[in-house]
């Protein structure tokens, strides 16, 4: 079976910007789904929809915050299930005794970032509510 010709875009056109336009065009395009800027100029110039993203910057912020308190709350699960591993294998008292500690001061990290995140919670649930 012979396989159909891809459809290709073989035909140029070159259209010249002052600078300031083709920032206009550059800033347009960002905001796009568009994946090349090639792409968008055709559907624009076509009258073809082009879709638009829109960013909530408090929205943005607010993720961005909690994926840093995610990756540190991580880190302190990573470092809980080492200590529950090696609390398997001690045999010694004094070494016990020292891994409990640890684990206590573990412990308080956690819940001073659960509130963390709590209060950032509430200070973005506030911000939107004002809105």
């Amino acid at each position: 079976m012979k396989k159909d010709k891809i459809s290709r875009h073989t035909c140029r056109v070159t259209v010249r910007y002052k600078p300031e336009e083709l920032k206009q065009v550059k800033k347009a395009f960002k905001n796009s789904t568009c994946p090349k800027i090639s792409e968008y100029i055709r559907k624009a110039s076509l009258g073809k929809p082009i879709v638009i993203t829109y960013r909530n910057q408090s929205a943005d912020d607010f993720l961005s915050e909690m994926i840093q308190l995610k990756n540190e709350l991580n880190a302190i699960g990573n470092n809980f299930n080492q200590t529950v591993k090696k609390l398997h294998t001690l045999d010694h008292l004094p070494e016990f005794k020292s891994w409990i500690i640890m684990t206590e001061s573990g412990r308080q990290i956690l819940v001073k970032k659960i509130e963390e995140i709590k209060e950032k919670t509430n200070q973005i649930y506030q911000q939107w509510l004002q809105k």
